[in-house]
């Protein structure tokens, strides 16, 4: 079975478009197969988009999991003047959000596969629809690894359904000294915003 965290997708392409419509910002994306919710805009991701507060205006921000682009694209409509990596495993999601951020004339958009962030590279928000099937030892490996270039400042918000394991994943965030509280709750989805690690505290990687 073909899943779109996969680096290069065995689905046949099969282009398409979707809206993304809120308050601030009316979009068409372009989408295919392969990718994440190709046929329209994730309930989840719109939870997200619809609840969490402003990017800061600046600095380097992060779309994880950033698919074929709604958030890494909102964020940047949002916060113009900063840069925001949209970073993906899946190539044909990379190569789709970037033609959207063309499209949509946001020049800051950097579409990179995530092993092409520079290591120095840190960020003063984080925004994901975290890829939940991967299974829960490599969403707590990839969560360690983003969670960790934070800025001290900084803050992350994921959103998760409930029913996948919300409430035990703000548990495991928390012990692992990241400050974690629920934003929002609704339709059964979770947002957290997840704050940088405490001092003092080890990560169990």
């Amino acid at each position: 079975m073909a899943h779109y965290f996969e680096e290069r997708p065995q689905a046949a392409s099969r282009p398409g478009t979707v809206a993304l419509v809120l308050p601030d910002l009316h979009l068409r994306l372009e989408t295919d197969r392969g990718v994440f919710s190709p046929d329209r805009i994730d309930h989840g991701t719109r939870v997200l988009l619809e609840s969490v507060p402003p990017p800061p205006a600046d600095g380097d921000l992060l779309d994880l999991g950033c698919g074929y682009g709604p958030i890494a694209l909102t964020m940047a409509s949002r916060a113009p003047a900063a840069t925001v990596w949209a970073v993906d495993v899946n190539r044909r999601s990379l190569e789709l959000c970037e033609r959207n951020a063309k499209s949509a004339r946001l020049d800051k958009v950097r579409s990179v596969h995530v092993d092409e962030v520079p290591q120095d590279v840190r960020f003063r928000a984080i925004w994901s629809n975290p890829a939940i099937r991967i299974g829960k030892e490599a969403l707590h490996g990839m969560l360690t690894r983003w969670l960790d270039r934070l800025t001290p400042d900084g803050a992350a918000y994921l959103v998760v359904q409930r029913h996948l394991g919300s409430d035990s994943l703000q548990r495991w965030l928390n012990d692992q000294g990241r400050p974690t509280s629920r934003l929002t709750s609704r339709a059964a989805y979770r947002v957290l915003e997840v704050g940088a690690r405490r001092e003092g505290t080890v990560s169990d990687r």
